[in-house]
């Protein structure tokens, strides 16, 4: 399911960076007390009482400014706020309404979207009947924080995820296998998807770029329906410039949260490269299914070693996803393009496949009979019995005697073993420990 975004918005240095940092939990975006040092839109992954969304930091708007700075952050903000299904519109407490925010409140309500208004600097030494002037924005009932000294936050965040009503539901309930079809800009994704469903219902371009958003295209074969998520390529942070360009990237990350499946699309004329592996490293860090595929095969000259070449390099430099299926393909010629749906129902099968709770004990029983946890401290980790709990992605739950002694190379051995008996080809398993005691 991919999460609702929330953008933070209003004229610079009204606090929105550190209100950002207060709700994502670190210091993410800078914060200074000089208007404009967020140029640029910052996301987290933000939770608050179980509800998860993307929170967008962006640069102030000067709604009047001439400078080019602010004529750019301005854009993006607007981006930003077209993006989002909640935006906090944040003014000074301190300052009261200023002809900026007039202007801004009015840019907002053309938008027609969710707003909060957000009155910041509120503390114990400012009167609380300034907030009563921000009425006269015509956005509602303002809600008064202090970011710096994070006070009325809780109400704040139980306001947001009151936004998050059915008209924000972005679940998909459909029983369509969603697929992402992640990469580089110009690998040839979008060729790609033409080709598995034999027609030209994405636009195709040797321009690196041309795919802004994420499109969905759905079709049905042999009885199976698919969900194909193009999305635009995924360039370094510093070679993303343009300003809807750096928007895409979201759009893309949000395709892989709600995918089951990502393809990733390599080019085989470069060779699997450092943001290649960043990329499928988001993957299967969100434990989605991937299928590696290495398209433009037909501009390579081979040898009898060039596949294995080519497939040792890509299962050496994503080491972390030995379970994902490595394809070799070429949309241009339409080569091995049929096994791509082939790989996909076959990696859906194994992201729902079931173990029984007798068959997982016998596996993790001999495991442990094999190797023995090590002692740390004089005390050794011991495992009681263990349940599947969860397909899509498989997630098994081992109850334990002390979680904290259990070493993530343990963990690795024993998600080895289950990979053994049940190969759960093309996607990654995910196992929790619990104390035997824990609910």
């Amino acid at each position: 399911m991919a999460r609702p975004i929330v953008a933070i918005v209003g004229r610079p240095n009204v606090g929105k960076s550190t209100l950002f940092n207060r709700i994502a939990g670190k210091r993410i975006s800078i914060t200074e007390d000089t208007p404009g040092v967020t140029r640029d839109r910052i996301y987290a992954e933000c939770e608050w009482l179980d509800n998860h969304f993307t929170m967008i930091d962006t640069g102030g708007i000067e709604p009047d400014s001439t400078d080019t700075i602010f004529q750019q952050m301005r854009t993006q903000a607007e981006v930003a706020i077209d993006m989002a299904h909640v935006v906090l519109f944040m003014v000074d407490g301190k300052e009261g309404v200023t002809a900026a925010d007039a202007e801004v409140a009015q840019m907002l309500r053309k938008a027609k979207k969710e707003i909060i208004l957000v009155v910041n600097k509120m503390d114990k030494f400012v009167n609380t009947n300034n907030i009563y002037e921000f009425y006269n924005l015509g956005l509602g009932e303002p809600i008064s924080i202090s970011s710096t000294e994070a006070m009325g936050l809780g109400d704040l965040l139980d306001e947001v995820i009151a936004k998050f009503d059915e008209r924000f539901d972005l679940d998909d309930d459909d029983d369509s296998i969603k697929i992402a079809v992640i990469g580089k800009p110009n690998a040839g994704k979008s060729s790609i998807i033409n080709k598995i469903i034999g027609e030209d219902r994405v636009i195709v371009s040797d321009i690196p770029g041309t795919t802004r958003d994420a499109i969905d295209t759905k079709f049905e074969k042999d009885g199976q329906k698919y969900t194909l998520i193009d999305t635009a390529g995924i360039r370094k942070k510093s070679k993303v410039l343009e300003t809807v360009e750096k928007y895409s990237v979201l759009r893309a990350f949000t395709a892989v949260e709600r995918a089951d499946i990502c393809i990733l699309v390599i080019d085989a004329d470069k060779g699997i490269t450092e943001q290649d592996i960043r990329i499928a490293g988001y993957s299967h860090e969100n434990h989605k299914g991937m299928i590696v595929v290495v398209n433009k095969w037909d501009l390579i000259e081979k040898d009898n070693k060039t596949f294995k070449e080519f497939h040792d390099d890509v299962r050496n430099s994503i080491a972390y996803a030995t379970y994902a299926p490595i394809l070799t393909v070429s949309a241009l010629t339409g080569q091995r393009v049929n096994k791509i749906l082939d790989t996909v129902n076959e990696v859906f099968s194994f992201r729902n496949l079931r173990v029984s709770t007798g068959v997982l004990n016998d596996i993790i029983t001999e495991a442990v009979l094999m190797n023995q946890p090590r002692t740390v401290k004089g005390k050794r980790f011991k495992i009681y019995y263990g349940a599947q709990v969860a397909v899509n992605p498989p997630k098994f739950l081992i109850f334990c005697n002390d979680r904290t002694l259990v070493h993530f190379s343990y963990q690795r051995y024993l998600e080895n073993k289950i990979r053994e008996s049940f190969e759960y080809q093309g996607t990654p398993i995910v196992i929790e420990f619990r104390n035997r005691s824990e609910k």
